[in-house]
């Protein structure tokens, strides 16, 4: 372990390693049900689903493992949210407009990831994504951490976990609880949901107290003892109050992989023919817009995650930025071949880190729970969404201290990384957020006299945004 990921170097220990990466993982494990669902407009238990979830599991791990060995950085990477439900949307414009089967729409779509994860891995090996990095400027850098943090804080507090009931839903602990005008409101809204939302906002804030206090006492796997503590109350609570067993999908589960329905649906089916019938001007947008959004999300999660674990330099850079951009390549190009959207590094890696996780151990650990999930998905299925919740907002709140690094007074660092604060949240995209900041930041420059310290790249990237943003095609 010494020798592959130079422990002592990085200051941390092969238990401290472990325990990150098992964090890392409970944060992240929803996505292994959640993303074939997503995919597949929820329809569980059919050959799709089966094939993109052993695709989500597979892909994961295989990225995961790249950043373990080629950066030795403990960063995480999945089918990313947001772009599977674009790739989703994509899939289902892609059977209107030629008439095909969901599935023939959907092998069509695994060509646009392929040649998105080509192009990335290119770029990648010319340098190319590593100088948009450093096209960063230093100040919209400091602020991505905060902002990064802010949308944890939003995902664990609303969109984490929805209460579904005979009224409707999902229900939302922040909008749904916590905005109502009286509690009676809000039980008359959630109707029988609300007992399962009073355990969710009981389960979410002792965890999150659990992992404060463990915490301040120097316990480093105060985030992974948080979660588990919050996920026994979860239990507890459902048996107890609920009268519902919490371990009840294990009884039917299966734990035998579906092998033969991802060869049948997923596995290297690309449907190049199918792709051409929707047009050629549109497949290279789409590819653009993929493109775009991954690369800018991947960018801004590492330098995120990465400035609050202090692995990067003076300058702002961290060290092995071409290996991990390389990994999320790979690790894109291995979900289009086994069936999954666009995988990249996911900000609950933040979770790991603030665990102690510092080298590729840590990724190394959460690749081969992802590839043991092959087996034990009802396991990990069971893992109580209010826990997961506890960690994103203990994670998101400690990520907020880079607001240190902002000079408040300077309106050129301000702007942009007051626009990055509120957008990541709201529009719940790292690279949007992290493009607006950019925006601002060229457009202050250029019209107060200071364009010339603007690099061109930064031009070019503002304006590819602009592009984005604003371009109806």
């Amino acid at each position: 372990m010494e020798k592959l990921f130079k422990l002592r170097q990085n200051g941390t220990t092969v238990r401290t390693e472990i325990v990150a990466g098992i964090t890392t993982f409970m944060t992240m494990a929803y996505i292994i049900a959640l993303n074939p669902n997503l995919l597949t407009n929820f329809d569980v238990g059919s050959s799709l689903w089966n094939g993109v979830f052993l695709a989500t599991c597979i892909a994961s791990a295989i990225g995961i493992f790249v950043m373990a060995f080629a950066a030795n950085k403990p960063f995480a990477m999945a089918p990313g949210m947001g772009l599977n439900s674009f790739f989703a949307v994509v899939v289902g414009n892609i059977a209107g407009i030629t008439g095909m089967s969901y599935v023939a729409s959907f092998q069509a779509a695994l060509c646009i990831i392929l040649i998105e994860g080509i192009v990335f891995l290119i770029l990648s090996i010319l340098n190319v994504r590593e100088k948009i990095v450093a096209a960063i400027p230093l100040g919209v850098r400091y602020g991505i951490a905060p902002a990064i943090g802010l949308m944890l804080m939003n995902v664990g507090l609303g969109s984490n976990v929805g209460v579904y009931s005979e009224t409707g839903g999902p229900f939302y602990a922040m909008r749904d609880f916590f905005g109502a005008l009286t509690p009676a409101v809000a039980q008359d809204a959630m109707g029988s949901g609300y007992g399962v939302m009073i355990l969710t906002v009981v389960t979410m804030f002792v965890g999150l107290f659990v992992m404060v206090i463990l915490s301040k006492k120097g316990v480093k796997a105060s985030v992974l003892l948080g979660m588990l503590a919050a996920s026994l109350i979860y239990w507890a609570g459902q048996a107890i109050f609920l009268d519902v067993n919490p371990f009840a999908s294990l009884a039917t589960a299966s734990f035998v992989p579906p092998f033969a329905d991802m060869a049948e649906t997923t596995l290297f089916q690309f449907n190049f023919s199918a792709l051409m019938e929707v047009g050629w001007f549109t497949v290279v947008t789409l590819i653009i817009t993929f493109c775009m959004i991954d690369m800018f999300d991947t960018i801004g999660t590492l330098v995120g995650t990465a400035s609050r674990a202090g692995m990067v330099d003076k300058d702002g850079n961290m060290p092995n930025m071409k290996q991990a951009l390389m990994a999320d390549a790979i690790g894109t190009i291995a979900g289009a071949a086994t069936g999954t959207s666009t995988v990249t590094t996911f900000i609950e890696s933040a979770a790991g880190v603030e665990a102690g996780g510092r080298t590729g151990l840590t990724a190394l650990v959460t690749g081969l729970l992802f590839l043991a999930c092959i087996f034990l998905a009802p396991i990990a299925a069971i893992i109580p969404g209010a826990a997961t919740s506890a960690a994103l907002i203990y994670v998101g709140i400690l990520m907020l201290q880079g607001l240190k690094n902002i000079h408040f007074d300077d309106m050129d660092q301000m702007l942009p990384v007051a626009i990055m604060l509120i957008g990541m949240p709201i529009s719940g995209s790292i690279g949007h957020a992290l493009g607006l900041g950019m925006i601002c930041y060229t457009v202050i420059k250029l019209f107060s006299g200071k364009g010339k310290e603007v690099s061109v790249l930064t031009y070019i990237i503002s304006a590819l945004f602009l592009v984005k943003f604003f371009a109806v095609v």
